[in-house]
């Protein structure tokens, strides 16, 4: 699993459906607490985004493939990869993997773009420098 970052999650029985089984579209909330945290990890406040600098990320789009089915309890590793950064936008593929002591299978793959937009217009907006600056920091597979 080689990511920029990572970050861990329990399935709860409000993520599933009435058969134990990940409803899918949760794996959309799991990318956004995974990227949220990857944002929280470089120094960049989504808080403090719109208010010093009215801008904020949105989603543009996404593409998810699902693999096989996360369940009730499983713990997931969510990894957060940028593929490309713009200077309004950022591309990133994500994955959601069940890990089991040295096993993991992988769940869920998805793409997810999102764009940095002025907090008034909903229109596209760069990004302040000092948030491009630490998403290329932060754009470092880790260790």
């Amino acid at each position: 699993m080689q990511a920029d970052f990572i970050w861990p999650v329990r399935v709860y029985y409000e993520d599933t459906d009435t058969g134990g089984v990940v409803f899918y579209a949760n794996y959309l909330k799991f990318f956004e607490r995974a990227r949220t945290e990857w944002l929280r990890a470089a120094g960049i406040s989504q808080q403090a985004l719109v208010q010093s600098h009215q801008v904020m990320f949105v989603v543009k789009s996404t593409a998810v493939d699902y693999h096989a089915p996360a369940k009730l309890d499983d713990e997931l590793k969510l990894s957060v990869v940028v593929e490309k950064l713009g200077r309004a936008s950022v591309h990133f593929f994500q994955e959601a993997w069940r890990v089991n002591g040295t096993e993991a299978q992988l769940l869920a793959s998805g793409r997810i773009k999102v764009g940095c937009v002025d907090s008034v217009h909903f229109r596209p907006s760069p990004m302040p420098d000092a948030v491009l600056a630490s998403i290329k920091t932060r754009d470092k597979p880790s260790a």
